[in-house]
């Protein structure tokens, strides 16, 4: 019986979570929803990132971001999320860390907030529900 050794070419793609020095890109998730929270982190780890942080509005998303600073490579950040949305979360991580690396997560029908937030520094957001290469498509376009 023929095994992987047989076949040493196949799947030999990098996952798409590292770095060049080979260590995986941070990312903090900002959702209240748990669900979407555990499938980001699923679709982000699968591939080699590590979720350092999860926080459950936009008020627990800052202060997380400026806790782990500068060691966060990524923030994904749900737009519509009760204390603090997402879009005045943004604003104040952008204060914080001008270098910032956001991806906005929002429902469909929310055009005008999506584009408020690129305009404030967001590099790139995803519609749900959320598709697994779609996500990391953007994810790792925004970190290029």
């Amino acid at each position: 019986m023929k095994t992987k050794v047989d076949f040493p070419s196949i799947n030999q793609k990098e996952p798409d979570g590292r770095r060049a020095d080979g260590g995986s890109y941070r990312v903090l998730v900002v959702d209240d929803s748990m669900f979407v929270t555990k499938q980001i982190g699923q679709i982000l780890t699968s591939e080699g990132f590590e979720v350092v942080a999860t926080a459950a509005d936009g008020e627990q998303g800052v202060e997380k971001y400026k806790e782990l600073f500068p060691n966060v490579d990524l923030v994904t950040m749900d737009i519509t999320m009760p204390k603090m949305d997402g879009v005045t979360a943004l604003e104040k991580i952008m204060e914080f860390d001008k270098n910032a690396r956001v991806v906005m997560i929002s429902a469909l029908g929310k055009q005008d907030l999506v584009k408020q937030s690129l305009l404030l520094g967001a590099k790139n957001y995803i519609v749900k529900p959320l598709d697994r290469a779609k996500v990391l498509e953007r994810v790792v376009s925004s970190l290029q």
